[in-house]
C-alpha cells in the first residue's frame, strides 16, 4: 500500500517512518502528554505508536507525519484515528515543542480534513479532548469544530468536537 503524501504551504504531510517514534517517546515521557492518553515508559509508547500506524494498512488512513518544507524538520503528527473501541473517527494531533504555537496541527488538519472529503466522502469527523486541554479545544474550534455534549468520548471527561467535512471538497 501506497500511503499519501500532501503538501502545504509549509509542510509535507508523510507516512510516519521510524526516526518518527522518538519523537513520540519523548512526548509521551512528558507531562505534555497528561492530557493525551497519559505519560508512558518508552515500550508502552511505542505500543500506541505502532498501534497508530498499523491503521494505515487496516484501515486505510491514519497518522500523518508533518515535515517543515524549508528545513525538512520533524514538526508532530496530525491524522485520523479509529482503534477498536473508539465510537468514531478522529481527527487528533500534537506538535513537538518547539513547534507549538506555530499553525502547524491547524493547517495540517485543514488539508487531512480535505484529503477525507474528497478520498473517503465522509461527511464527519470528530475530536475528543481532555476537558483541561484548552489548547487543543481552541484549535478544534478554530477548526470549525463543534461541541457536542451528547456524544461520548473515549476517555472518562472527554469533550467531544464534531468536525463537518461537507464544507471540504
Amino acid at each position: 500500500m501506497t500511503l499519501p503524501t500532501l503538501c502545504t504551504e509549509r509542510l509535507i504531510l508523510r507516512a510516519p517512518k521510524l526516526s518518527d517514534f522518538e519523537h513520540w517517546a519523548a512526548f509521551f515521557a512528558s507531562p505534555r502528554a497528561d492530557h493525551e492518553r497519559g505519560q508512558k515508559d518508552r515500550a508502552e509508547a511505542w505500543r500506541y505508536w505502532a498501534a497508530d500506524v498499523a491503521l494505515w494498512q487496516l484501515r486505510g488512513y491514519g497518522p500523518f507525519s508533518l515535515e517543515d518544507r524549508a528545513t525538512g524538520v520533524y514538526v508532530g503528527e496530525v491524522g485520523i484515528y479509529n482503534p477498536e473501541g473508539y465510537p468514531e473517527r478522529e481527527i487528533g494531533w500534537f506538535t513537538t515543542p518547539a513547534a507549538e504555537g506555530k499553525g502547524y496541527a491547524h493547517e495540517a488538519a485543514l488539508a487531512i480534513m480535505t484529503w477525507a472529503r474528497e478520498s473517503f466522502g465522509w461527511d464527519r469527523l470528530v475530536s475528543y479532548i481532555d476537558a483541561e486541554n484548552a489548547r487543543s479545544l481552541a484549535l478544534a474550534r478554530r477548526l470549525g469544530g463543534v461541541i457536542d455534549p451528547a456524544l461520548t468520548g473515549t476517555e472518562p471527561g472527554d469533550v467531544v468536537v464534531v468536525h463537518d467535512l461537507r464544507a471540504f471538497a
